[in-house]
């Protein structure tokens, strides 16, 4: 089970060019398993920090910070549960001590009494509050117009994951493996051809992925042999980055001599020539440049 949820209709109307459009829209209410679970694991953390930290106000020592007021020690610990976003979760109790000492005469000082005014929390968790939280992550809601005929629930969640997202290019423009920014160029012209030159190669990286994914979807096969230190994990649904990875180790030596020059390329390994086969290629590209000649191919 990747999801689970429920769904009611909603009354949906539009008044524009003096008549009204009337429909039924369907909101999809869907809990994702594995998101709930990252949810959950989130807030189980940010929970132990607060209370770690708020238990630390208790220590005492060189370098501890000591509260003697009560309600300087409340502020304190509100600002931890706060800075964690855990106010409803954490339940606390301050209490003020005071704690007599005595002191001897010394020096023409009489023996007195003083009082060591400290204060103390208690802390723990409200496990009710933190379940009720927990059950309320995970959840989003879907609208659509659909009827349940053509698109139903469980079709509606599979066609949202696979849908395809601009956000996912603009990462691969701004981060690895393009690298727009930062961008160290002075000239208007220069930054103008440098990013029609990322975005070819954003169109390259896009299209290298669709087809690997479409031809793998096709075979109904998986790809093994990506993922570094798990050789046998498999996916369908590879990215362009991984089977561009799997060509870093390959090598082109070049020797010219006095009448011809002889070339060398690593020969191509299973996993590469499944990748050029998925991809459509022949295995030529690579194994034509070793041809033995005088000129260069």
């Amino acid at each position: 089970m990747i999801a689970q949820g429920y769904e009611y209709p909603v009354a949906m109307s539009h008044k524009g060019d003096g008549q009204v459009e009337s429909w039924s829209e369907r909101r999809l209410v869907v809990r994702s398993v594995r998101h709930a679970q990252a949810a959950e694991a989130a807030l189980r953390a940010r929970v132990a920090k607060a209370m770690a930290q708020i238990e630390a106000l208790n220590q005492r020592g060189r370098g501890k910070k000591r509260f003697a007021t009560v309600s300087a020690f409340r502020q304190a610990v509100v600002a931890i549960v706060q800075r964690y976003g855990v106010e409803d979760l954490i339940w606390f109790r301050l209490t003020q001590h005071d704690t007599p000492r005595a002191v001897r005469a010394y020096r023409g000082q009489p023996a007195r009494v003083d009082h060591d005014h400290h204060a103390t929390v208690e802390v723990r968790v409200d496990e009710a509050a933190l379940e009720t939280t927990m059950r309320r992550l995970g959840w989003r809601v879907y609208g659509t117009n659909q009827p349940v005929t053509s698109l139903s629930l469980a079709q509606a969640v599979l066609a949202y994951r696979s849908e395809y997202q601009v956000e996912r290019s603009f990462g691969r423009l701004k981060g690895r493996p393009l690298s727009l920014t930062p961008m160290y160029v002075q000239r208007d012209d220069h930054a103008t051809g440098l990013i029609r030159l990322l975005s070819v190669a954003l169109r390259v990286l896009t299209l290298l992925e669709f087809v690997g994914r479409r031809q793998l979807a096709a075979e109904g096969a998986k790809l093994a042999g990506l993922y570094a230190g798990n050789p046998k994990r498999e996916t369908d649904r590879p990215t362009a980055e991984r089977l561009l990875e799997a060509f870093q180790d390959i090598t082109l030596t070049i020797t010219k001599g006095p009448q011809q020059t002889d070339r060398h390329v690593t020969a191509l390994s299973p996993l590469q020539q499944r990748i050029l086969e998925i991809l459509g290629f022949s295995s030529a590209l690579y194994t034509r440049l070793c041809a033995v000649s005088a000129e260069p191919p």
